[in-house]
């Protein structure tokens, strides 16, 4: 079969489940580029190409499993972030393009040469913590999971990408930091989902770990707790910076501000959305 009735077999699998065509033919492309190894740009260069009957049948299979809503990233393995490409696992959380808030947020705070030392509680894949030390390669970074199979991810991430000034530890958010108050910045992207949200069960939510997606009844347990421990970790004026829902920013402000932070703040994303609170030790 050649390239253009596999990408044309693809996009109308995908396009009767709850896709627009637009959608459904860039995930067809997405698939079968990963599975041929090459470029989007080589499927459109080289449309009219034969693809051998074991590959077709390994793209066939790849879009039987994106229809019964496996996450494209875990069924390529990888997914941009922040200008790096990460590898990605069902081990992991999928990073999302409004966690790179997060990740400007604690950039704004370091300066280009500044030797500092940042911690990345829950790391998962590595993405928040890896595009710090990418961005800022003076400051050491140590990224947490409490999960060891996340962490056997982040680090591999880490060595791919050649970052050197990043260390890993299991940890259960601070336990893993010593008492010094040695940290400059503190950075999370938490769970932060209700335990019964009904979107829980829906979309790719349904594939990630969901000890990576809910925290409690309210969906603040891990917040509670990374607000609470982390002074006891930060240097004096230093930061706790962490993701959270979009109808979250006013209740983890009052948090922050009833434990003792110093200009708190809220930012929202792109879209207007309440995405990302901090305050200062």
């Amino acid at each position: 079969m050649q390239v253009r009735d596999l990408l044309a077999c693809g996009a109308r699998a995908l396009s009767g489940n709850e896709r627009d065509a637009p959608s459904a033919r860039d995930e067809a492309a997405l698939l079968l580029a990963h599975k041929l190894n090459v470029s989007r740009a080589w499927l459109v260069a080289h449309d009219d190409d034969e693809v051998d009957e074991t590959r077709c049948a390994a793209f066939d299979d790849l879009v039987a499993r994106r229809v019964r809503g496996e996450p494209v990233a875990y069924l390529t393995g990888t997914r941009g972030f922040h200008a790096l490409e990460l590898r990605i696992t069902p081990d992991v959380l999928i990073p999302r393009p409004e966690t790179e808030l997060l990740v400007e947020l604690a950039l704004q705070r370091i300066s280009i040469d500044a030797e500092i030392r940042v911690a990345d509680l829950g790391t998962g894949s590595g993405a928040v913590a890896l595009a710090i030390a990418r961005e800022r390669p003076n400051a050491r970074v140590l990224a947490t999971d409490a999960s060891q199979a996340a962490l056997n991810v982040a680090r591999d991430n880490a060595q791919r990408l050649g970052l050197r000034n990043v260390e890993f530890a299991r940890s259960d958010w601070c336990a893993a930091l010593s008492d010094a108050r040695d940290f400059d910045l503190i950075v999370s992207n938490p769970p932060y989902i209700a335990e019964d949200d009904p979107h829980l069960a829906q979309g790719d939510l349904r594939f990630e770990p969901r000890a990576a997606l809910a925290s409690g009844a309210d969906g603040l347990d891990a917040i509670r707790t990374i607000i609470r421990d982390a002074p006891r970790h930060l240097r004096k004026g230093g930061w706790l910076l962490f993701e959270h829902g979009y109808d979250q920013g006013e209740v983890v402000c009052a948090l922050l501000s009833a434990n003792g932070y110093a200009q708190v703040f809220t930012e929202r994303d792109l879209e207007g959305r309440e995405r990302a609170s901090g305050g200062r030790a």
